[in-house]
């Protein structure tokens, strides 16, 4: 079977669209193929299909923290926010790989379910947040899992419990597995939703206030090396605020790079380069991204 075949059966699978529509940098090149699967079978069609087929495969969840860069995707590139289902069972939620994290933690809280109110305001989708082991504000979401299922690139389903997962900072198993996340078990506690709420809309005034929401980005760029902050670091290298085309070291938050207008990828890539070569030179650490890069450069 081939991809082809898949749209005759009515999964849709659109040519050469810019993904530049769905990142929240509003930056990247095209998917050479782009399909949105509305439910499991679909995506276990599209993904065996490529697996036998041997197409590459991508899967991208909200877009969140993500450069692609300005080449663009081979192959075949599926978003899952389609896949968004969240169910309550007594004191877990089970969200799928689509459903944004937001509203998993506002569903929680919603059933008087604490654990992840640190979750309230990051973009991403729960896919992402597992595969990213997500965090913030003092929360990870290792903290709250009891299990994630799973979908082998050959076609198998599979599920894994939290110490399967082999979480760390910024780490999971499925980014080196290459398994895609279907759905996640949040195991949680009972607290009173006033004090669940109250926490949350906390965060997100703080983030509001520390955060340059207000313009596009992939969120904090780089991961945090030990014993050091990242945001004061660039801006005694003097980058706080440095330009390059469209991309912008924040005035607001020094640890985010927001697209000032009509920003590529490319310059993204610019200013990461120039930061990681200036901590280097002056502090002598090497900075990692946290965000995820990929695609291909720009012929």
């Amino acid at each position: 079977m081939k991809l082809t075949d898949l749209a005759k059966e009515g999964i849709e699978i659109r040519r050469q669209v810019p993904l530049s529509k769905y990142t929240f940098t509003k930056t990247g090149g095209p998917a050479e193929f782009l399909a949105f699967p509305q439910n499991e079978t679909e995506l276990k069609k599209l993904v065996v299909t490529t697996y036998n087929n041997k197409i590459p495969l991508t899967i991208i969840g909200n877009a969140s923290n993500l450069i692609i860069r300005d080449g663009g995707i081979s192959g075949l590139v599926i978003i899952l926010t389609n896949m968004n289902q969240i169910k309550v069972q007594k004191t877990k939620v089970i969200a799928q790989a689509g459903a944004t994290i937001v509203d998993t933690a506002f569903t929680a809280a919603g059933s008087c379910l604490s654990g992840l109110e640190f979750a309230a305001g990051i973009p991403g989708s729960v896919g992402g947040a597992v595969f990213m082991n997500a965090g913030a504000y003092g929360g990870e979401t290792c903290n709250t899992i009891e299990n994630v299922k799973v979908l082998t690139r050959s076609g198998e389903i599979k599920n894994y419990s939290r110490k399967d997962m082999k979480f760390s900072y910024r780490h999971s198993l499925v980014q080196e597995t290459g398994d895609i996340v279907l759905e996640a078990t949040f195991a949680l506690k009972n607290d009173v939703k006033s004090r669940i709420l109250a926490d949350m809309n906390y965060l997100n005034a703080l983030r509001k206030y520390k955060q340059p929401l207000e313009y596009p980005s992939c969120g904090s760029v780089f991961k945090r090396p030990a014993g050091h902050y990242v945001g004061p670091m660039i801006i005694q290298a003097g980058l706080q605020g440095k330009q390059i085309g469209g991309a912008q070291d924040s005035t607001k938050h020094a640890g985010f790079i927001v697209n000032k207008g009509n920003a590529t990828a490319t310059d993204y890539l610019d200013l990461i380069h120039l930061i990681q070569k200036r901590i280097k030179s002056q502090f002598g650490l090497d900075l990692h991204t946290e965000v995820r890069i990929i695609g291909k450069p720009k012929d």
